[in-house]
């Protein structure tokens, strides 16, 4: 009876000893571990991993180069994952928490793309195009000898063109919609903003219909003749005809602007 009391013991023992270890945490890990592994996931394309890594890092609290490290290489992760918005808020916390950091100016930098990426097309909203260009300059203000100096410049360009071609998608748009001061309006306040963009041939070209179809002959020959000096090929276009919508458009859709 005693025995058999001492091998229930034993047993009951065994299997308690063998329910802790089932149940027991993973061993924690070092933050530098933790850092080697997001690098490892990052280098083979795992983004999530790789976050998932590099936050335990952030989460360590024991070593704040690293952490910041980490933090930049969060941000990375979600941009090389295509997740830009999540991308833009990274690099946003990283430049407010260590802006005097050496990685600020590619933080800002990465900021800037991270919008630009957003950029969609010319009949939707434009608020990642304003907020790309917002960056772009700042950066370019902020670091104008950096090595990513060129490739801003570049962008901010791109985003320039597409913010004139917005401009000239809406004139068009109260033009064809015979919204004619509507369309005088924005169309002028596009030739000032936009000063020797190539787009503004269209520009002019829509500005001159508007004024013609307004009943103010005066105004389209002054824009005509304009139109003939800076851009003679889309002058020539602009005799005698009507503006209309891009080949394969079609009727553009019902969109309402403010004025």
């Amino acid at each position: 009876m005693h025995s058999r009391t001492l091998r229930s013991l034993g047993l009951f023992s065994l299997l308690t000893l063998l329910g802790a270890c089932a149940t027991a945490p993973p061993p924690v890990k070092s933050p530098e571990t933790y850092f080697k592994e997001g690098e490892a996931a990052y280098a083979a394309k795992h983004y999530e991993d790789a976050i998932a890594q590099f936050k335990k890092v952030k989460e360590s609290y024991s070593n704040a180069e690293l952490s910041a490290q980490a933090e930049l290489k969060i941000a990375d992760a979600h941009f090389e994952n295509g997740a830009f918005i999540e991308a833009a808020a990274a690099y946003e916390d990283f430049r407010k928490l260590h802006p005097s950091n050496e990685k600020a100016p590619y933080a800002l930098y990465r900021l800037a793309l991270s919008n630009y990426n957003q950029i969609a097309g010319i009949d939707t909203d434009q608020t990642a195009v304003k907020n790309a260009v917002h960056y772009l300059e700042m950066f370019l203000a902020q670091y104008p000898g950096s090595e990513y100096a060129a490739d801003a410049k570049a962008k901010l360009a791109d985003c320039h063109d597409k913010q004139l071609a917005y401009e000239n998608y809406v004139g068009n748009f109260y033009l064809r919609t015979k919204k004619y001061p509507s369309a005088i309006k924005r169309l002028n306040e596009a030739l000032q903003r936009f000063p020797g963009q190539p787009g503004l041939a269209d520009t002019l070209f829509n500005l001159e219909q508007a004024y013609q179809k307004s009943g103010d002959t005066a105004r389209a020959e002054e824009v005509h003749k304009r139109l003939e000096a800076e851009y003679p090929a889309k002058a020539r276009e602009a005799k005698g005809e009507e503006a209309k919508p891009a080949a394969g458009k079609g009727e553009l859709p019902m969109i309402i602007f403010k004025e």
